[in-house]
């Protein structure tokens, strides 16, 4: 059975400034310009791939619709300019978002006038590249988390305008949270967050009585998860909190800086690195939450989390119940290339490259 892939329309691309070549490398807006003038129409196939084993695949449904909508030509001049769409003459298959990929696997194909497309290709390998890079680390820090929720975080080290795909490409990747409404708008969900530091500063630094004021406005709307690390004692802050919001506080999360070790684990050092969300200070709160009756109250822990260090965390058995990642995820190289590879359906490519053709591709109509 065909696998749905979401509509053009969700991605709100600017067509006429793709149409235009506005966000093209120079040099292929140059080619099409020369098969136009020339009347060349060479019947190429396109083929994309990218060098990462166990990449998960992102940004593909975002990159058809940009084929969809874009391809074709500009025919006439001055006001008489008219677009004349080109989808329709050509042949595409595809894998689909959230796929695993071996190195060199091919992903998409294009078949069809060359001039027809020439000018997607800086775009469609950008898309492809930049969603595969945050699909592929959010897939193996989902993995190193063992079935435990990873929250999406790392919307403010980034421009805003990445937000709505790279959201999308975390949801399919197996992330249980995002903290933007943008991040989250492809798939109709709604941006998760906890009590921020700020406004904990807007009640003069009292934990408590931001947690409150937050729960008062929020719940049960929202799962309502205290930052427990202003005053560098997540023990203290993390039980003060669950007495006073009782049944309304879902969480606590644990953020203590690098540079810093937590006032419970002062009279502890010495065995253990101690500095910021140590294992040992996870279990600190844990004991101390457990052991006043509030074992239904959730950790959350971020910070500096990657991959490696969660899965360190859970050959420990340090008792995380969720991870919140950020800067970590847009770290890496999934880079796409494309190559023509087949010119009239003979084989016609680069030294190095070859067509390489995939069973695992669809046909998209």
């Amino acid at each position: 059975m065909t696998r749905p892939r979401l509509a053009p329309e969700v991605f709100a691309l600017p067509v006429d400034r793709l149409r235009e070549g506005h966000y093209t490398d120079a040099y292929f807006n140059g080619a099409k310009r020369v098969l136009e003038v020339k009347d060349r129409h060479p019947r190429v196939t396109m083929q994309v791939f990218q060098k990462t084993d166990g990449a998960v695949l992102g940004g593909m449904d975002e990159a058809l619709a940009i084929l969809r909508l874009c391809s074709g030509r500009f025919e006439g001049e001055g006001s008489s300019r008219v677009w004349v769409d080109g989808w329709d003459q050509l042949t595409v298959h595809a894998l689909h978002d959230g796929d695993q990929l071996s190195a060199w696997e091919t992903v998409l194909t294009i078949e069809g006038d060359y001039g027809l497309f020439a000018h997607l290709e800086t775009v469609y390998l950008g898309v492809l590249s930049r969603r595969t890079l945050i699909s592929t680390n959010v897939r193996r820090v989902v993995e190193a988390a063992r079935g435990k929720p990873i929250l999406f975080f790392p919307a403010r080290f980034d421009h805003y305008r990445v937000q709505t795909g790279d959201g999308y490409a975390a949801h399919v990747a197996g992330a249980i949270g995002v903290s933007t409404d943008a991040q989250a708008s492809w798939w109709g969900g709604k941006g998760i967050g906890t009590v921020p530091h700020a406004l904990i500063a807007a009640y003069g630094g009292d934990t408590v009585a931001a947690a409150a004021a937050f729960a008062d406005v929020h719940y049960p709307e929202t799962n309502v998860t205290a930052l427990v690390d202003w005053d560098n004692d997540c023990v203290a802050t993390s039980l003060a909190c669950a007495r006073a919001l009782g049944e309304r506080l879902w969480g606590v999360r644990l953020d203590t800086s690098e540079t810093l070790v937590d006032r419970s684990l002062w009279d502890r050092m010495g065995t253990f690195r101690p500095n910021g969300v140590a294992p040992e200070l996870v279990r600190a709160v844990r004991r101390a939450l457990d052991d006043e009756g509030f074992q239904r109250v959730n950790i959350v822990v971020s910070g500096g989390f990657d991959a490696e260090r969660i899965r360190s965390f859970e050959a420990a058995g340090v008792p995380a119940d969720a991870y919140g990642v950020g800067s970590s995820l847009l770290r890496g190289n999934t880079d796409f290339t494309a190559d023509v590879v087949l010119l009239e359906g003979r084989p016609c490519a680069k030294v190095g490259r070859q067509y390489r053709p995939n069973p695992r591709l669809e046909r998209v109509t």
